[in-house]
């Protein structure tokens, strides 16, 4: 059992030096566009599994893990070992990269979105079509075959999605949505690309990937972030047709980079070890179950949604209307870390709190998380 998050809330006066520091040098040598999560930015000092540690001492239990980097504890001796024993950048936004995301934050700086088309969003909380599901027959998906149809050439390489969308609010498609969509997909002669960086590796409890929960076999499979527990890595896998479809010279500077490739070695043979797949799955229902209980209590929760340990509440004024509360997303944020749980949030209207607890997560963390949860939404005004 862990021992709950011993927590002291630190007044402005009452900053380190350090941590003054850190921020200083964070304005006069990142740029801008680089922010912070929090109004008063929390400068880490260390972590240790499902806990991390700010430079005036603070304790807190991380339900959010680095944006779902951390997938099995801070500095996990399990990998960390390994790593250490091998050893004696995160690559930017591309135009291209940029066109491919349907969020417009990331698209300030222009994008020429030649050759790229997007497809209605299967978010049923907020149906681009005005439809109700199961009544709607996932009219979403067949858009994608209208799409082909009249936005593009009708000759599509590849469609690409993320199985569940991560920095859009943890949106969780129909079950039968993927399904419909790769049929459409495959009739037109295209690739079926699945975007694992943050659903990949066990997230969504049970399964590798989260594809696989809607018995789909992609043709390619994009990851990073938690594969690695914190290590940079990037991952492209396919079958060996397309991978030997390309003729030339190619090179990666930093790939196969031995010190990643043993963090991430070691942190997939520990998913398997500690049968951490069933874990996500088991303990993600808990979490479910008492996120469900928040929102019978908040009216502030309009929808809860995720799988596994991938879960959110998307907030709104108002839960007929469903009018979107960004500033309340923001408090929630604020109290929830003033109380000693990080969390974080997201969604095309800022308004989606985001957690995604480690794998190794256990029961008694969730009821200590739901506990500071349940605290910090009766302190929004």
């Amino acid at each position: 059992m862990t021992t709950p998050a011993q927590f002291v809330p630190v007044s402005q006066l009452a900053r380190s030096a350090r941590s003054e520091e850190a921020i200083a040098k964070h304005k006069k040598y990142l740029w801008p566009s680089v922010t912070n999560y929090f109004q008063q930015p929390l400068v880490a000092d260390r972590g240790e599994m499902q806990h991390l540690w700010d430079v005036e001492g603070n304790k807190y239990l991380d339900f959010f893990g680095g944006i779902l980097t951390v997938s099995v504890g801070h500095c996990n001796p399990k990998i960390t070992s390994k790593v250490n024993a091998q050893v004696n950048a995160y690559s930017g936004g591309s135009a291209l990269a940029k066109a491919v995301t349907a969020h417009a934050p990331y698209r300030k700086a222009g994008v020429i979105s030649v050759g790229i088309s997007h497809a209605v969003n299967p978010y049923c909380y907020r149906c681009p079509l005005h439809l109700k599901y199961p009544d709607c027959e996932v009219a979403c998906a067949d858009d994608v075959e209208n799409l082909i149809q009249t936005g593009t050439s009708g000759n599509i390489a590849a469609f690409i999605a993320e199985p569940i969308q991560g920095v859009g609010g943890f949106i969780t498609p129909p079950k039968e949505y993927f399904k419909i969509v790769f049929k459409i997909v495959k009739k037109y002669g295209a690739l079926f690309i699945a975007d694992e960086v943050q659903t990949g590796w066990g997230r969504t409890g049970k399964k590798w990937f989260g594809i696989e929960n809607w018995e789909v076999i992609p043709d390619m499979i994009t990851s990073a972030k938690g594969m690695a527990n914190g290590a940079p890595v990037g991952l492209t896998v396919t079958t060996p047709e397309i991978a030997g479809s390309f003729q030339g010279a190619n090179i990666a500077t930093f790939g196969g980079n031995p010190v990643t490739s043993v963090a991430a070695k070691a942190t997939i043979e520990l998913i398997e070890e500690e049968n951490l797949l069933e874990n996500a799955d088991v303990v993600g229902k808990y979490f479910r179950g008492k996120l469900e209980e928040l929102q019978a209590k908040h009216s502030l929760i309009g929808d809860v949604r995720g799988m596994g340990l991938m879960q959110a509440l998307e907030l709104v004024k108002d839960r007929k209307t469903k009018e979107p509360a960004p500033e309340a997303a923001t408090q929630v944020m604020e109290r929830a870390r003033q109380n000693g749980l990080l969390i974080g949030k997201g969604g095309l209207y800022g308004n989606t709190i985001r957690m995604a607890p480690m794998l190794n997560t256990t029961k008694p963390d969730v009821d200590e998380a739901i506990k500071l949860l349940d605290k910090s939404f009766s302190e929004v005004r």
